[in-house]
């Protein structure tokens, strides 16, 4: 199956549309983890254990690992999922955004070296950028659209003709960029109209929404504009809401008891049919 599928069917399974971000700050780890040289990973699988039934899909950001030197742990903790958890795909945040032999370069770095099931990118360079990635048919692409930060309008609302820059990245990712399905767009939950905007422009594309949770996106108003017309297409991310809900030795109880609340909530504005 292709990632579009194994997120469908995580979506069907465990009915949820909660994307669980992996994103580690040693520093705010409970006391248990202090000097273990595999702290990253053991904090990680137990975040895993505890939420992977409640969950869509996993998505750890490459640059808390790199910044680190914990790679490896970041390979440790894709391969944990595939092996304990093979039906919650995993995401690799890296919005790379390049050309040429380096863009390949970078999709050997997401899908080969740390076997993941999709991808984040930037399209500032077009397609150049992208197909070195979509080529991978049986994996995920996630082109940035509009994004949560405050100042992603200063760009991504910029007027290019009479559309916004935003508008135009969604009408060329569904019309030009799609031709092996596997594209999908970073949507902001902080930003809900245009979430619906853009839900209008693609039909049935696959959207990741952070922006819920520590960053004040509004979950009623993400879900109503976002969902698709099988009250569906969306992954939601969380990260330092899970990951940090709470610092003593219940932080997986913690992680699941928040998963479990943010779940419910999605779907209580879900038209699910």
């Amino acid at each position: 199956m292709n990632f579009n599928q194994n997120v469908s069917n995580a979506w069907r399974k465990n009915n949820s549309l909660v994307c669980v971000g992996l994103d580690p700050d040693p520093k705010r780890f409970p006391d248990q983890f202090a000097g273990k040289n595999d702290a990253i990973f053991a904090f990680n699988r137990a975040i895993i254990d505890a939420t992977a039934d409640l969950v869509c899909s996993f998505k750890p950001q490459i640059a808390h690992y790199a910044a680190l030197g914990a790679e490896h742990q970041l390979l440790q903790t894709i391969q944990y999922i595939h092996q304990n958890h093979p039906d919650i795909p995993v995401i690799l945040d890296s919005k790379r955004g390049d050309i040429g032999s380096t863009a390949e370069k970078y999709a050997d770095e997401a899908f080969q070296r740390f076997e993941a099931d999709a991808v984040t990118i930037n399209p500032y360079l077009g397609f150049d950028s992208i197909e070195p990635f979509s080529r991978h048919q049986d994996k995920g692409v996630i082109v940035l659209c509009r994004t949560s930060n405050p100042s992603s309008a200063s760009i991504q609302n910029l007027m290019v003709g009479e559309h916004k820059l935003y508008e135009k990245i969604a009408e060329m990712a569904v019309n030009e960029w799609n031709e092996n399905s596997n594209i999908s767009l970073v949507v902001g939950a902080t930003n809900p109209k245009e979430l619906g905007k853009i839900r209008a422009i693609i039909g049935d594309m696959m959207l990741l929404v952070p922006g819920i949770g520590a960053q004040g996106g509004d979950t009623q108003a993400a879900i109503s504009n976002g969902q698709d017309e099988q009250g569906a297409g969306l992954m939601v991310n969380s990260s330092r809401g899970v990951l940090y809900a709470s610092q003593g030795p219940d932080f997986a109880d913690a992680a699941r008891q928040v998963t479990e609340q943010m779940r419910d909530e999605i779907n209580q504005y879900r038209k699910i049919v």
